[in-house]
This record gives C-alpha cells, sequence and structure tokens, in this order.
C-alpha cells in the first residue's frame, strides 16, 4: 500500500522524490503540497482503489504512514 500510495503522491507532485520520502513528512507542512494537491491525490487514490476519503478524513491521510493506515483498514485491512 505504501508503494501504491507513493506511486499517486509523485504523479501528483512529480518534484517528489519517493525515495526521500518518510513515513513521516506531513504532506503539506513537509512535502509542500497544496490543498488542489492533496484533493488531486484524493481523486487518485479513489480511482486506484475505489475508496472515497471523506474530506472530514483528510487528516488521516496526512503522512505516508498515517494514509497507509487509513487505505489499509479502508481496503479490508490490505
Amino acid at each position: 500500500m505504501r508503494a501504491l500510495f507513493l506511486e499517486e503522491l509523485t504523479r501528483i507532485a512529480p518534484d517528489i522524490d519517493p525515495a526521500e520520502v518518510s513515513d513521516e513528512d506531513h504532506l503539506q507542512d513537509d512535502l509542500e503540497l497544496d490543498s488542489m494537491d492533496v484533493l488531486n491525490l484524493v481523486t487518485a487514490l479513489h480511482l486506484r482503489l475505489g475508496i472515497s476519503i471523506p474530506e472530514a478524513d483528510y487528516t488521516k491521510i496526512a503522512t505516508t504512514a498515517a494514509a497507509v493506515r487509513y487505505l489499509s483498514a479502508a481496503a479490508g485491512g490490505e
């Protein structure tokens, strides 16, 4: 799930090197995604995984580690 998340993240922000993204990097504070980037990432994850992420849950995908936990749980514990 981490690799999939990083694939979508780097499609949205191609200047990010996935090898340099830590599990605790914050999407906006550390990786400098703006709100439109986050929305595009949520949309990409929805299209790829079929998982809807309501706006109230955006904080639950704020870091790579948090996103992997959230997406894995939403996908049924993958």
